[in-house]
């Protein structure tokens, strides 16, 4: 193994389930100290602590700026620094934007947009004060193409693309990238569930599959290759960037 991210140390939100886990497992493959995260502490979280457990666990719900200030004093605490973000932790909220609730508008943003910031903002100064780090935020598809009967999801993920394009260049000079990734259909554990909630879920995967020009479904694996690229030094030179993991269907045409 490369060990890319030998002595790093890592925070990864939602890490306990599907492209967060997999960026945990590949992250601490490369020689990272993970700090492995979950707002609730399930046997998923049970599952991924036995899996790694040379990391830290932490229950902190990132829509809570206390619980995540708490979360990165604890990984300075353990190991003295924080030098990579993965802002992964996210929810779905799909309704008809004059049916929603005010819970369900403030519960999307405090999650897919505050989240990552509270986070942010928590490590930025050890950051700043060793003069490097990297940001990795999880964005979406969702936040270059709108679905419809999907909102306000990507309204919070374009305002994610944009905290991430803003972050990156006032921090550029000092040392801090922040990028993002986008990512398309993944074959997580919501999407499975999502899939088997139709009549016949292998004729949905196989349709879902040919609407994409590689004819098949990502795995969670393949966003966490991207993140771990995007965090390690490999890529020094890139920042405030958006990079969109599809299989290619937001650029081919339909009719």
């Amino acid at each position: 193994m490369a060990q890319r991210l030998q002595d790093k140390v890592v925070i990864v939100t939602g890490s306990t389930q599907g492209i967060g886990r997999a960026i945990a497992r590949l992250f601490v493959a490369e020689g990272a100290s993970v700090v492995l995260n979950s707002h609730v502490d399930d046997a998923f979280a049970a599952q991924v602590r036995a899996e790694l457990p040379a990391g830290l666990y932490v229950t902190a719900d990132i829509s809570r700026r206390d619980e995540v200030e708490a979360m990165v004093a604890q990984t300075i605490a353990r190991f003295g620094r924080v030098d990579v973000v993965v802002n992964n932790a996210g929810m779905n909220v799909f309704t008809d934007p004059l049916q929603m609730t005010q819970e369900e508008w403030q519960r999307c943003f405090s999650v897919d947009l505050e989240g990552a910031w509270n986070v942010s903002r928590a490590a930025l100064p050890s950051m700043l004060a060793q003069g490097a780090g990297s940001i990795v935020n999880i964005a979406s598809i969702h936040g270059h193409r709108i679905i419809p009967g999907c909102f306000p999801y990507p309204v919070a993920k374009h305002a994610l693309i944009g905290l991430t394009r803003s972050l990156g260049i006032e921090y550029a000079a000092r040392g801090i990238r922040v990028n993002s990734i986008s990512p398309g259909l993944i074959m997580t554990e919501n999407a499975r569930a999502w899939l088997d909630s139709f009549p016949d879920p292998q004729a949905e995967y196989e349709r879902q599959a040919a609407l994409l020009p590689v004819k098949r479904i990502g795995e969670p694996e393949e966003v966490a290759y991207t993140a771990l690229f995007l965090a390690s030094d490999e890529a020094r030179f890139i920042n405030a960037t958006d990079i969109l993991i599809d299989g290619g269907r937001s650029h081919l045409y339909h009719d």
